[in-house]
């Protein structure tokens, strides 16, 4: 006998997985702009500078 579809969990389920993927990918995000912003900035040299 074939099991019944729950739909409603298994919809809930992929709801689920999406938000904690989007979560996890802001977190990646931030802390690579966290990092890029550590980096010491580097000033522009123009040629009238002498």
């Amino acid at each position: 006998m074939a099991k019944k579809p729950n739909y409603d969990f298994e919809r809930r389920e992929r709801e689920r997985l999406k938000a904690e993927k989007k979560a996890k990918r802001a977190v990646e995000k931030k802390e690579a702009l966290e990092k890029k912003s550590e980096q010491p900035q580097q000033p522009i040299q123009s040629d009238t500078e002498n």
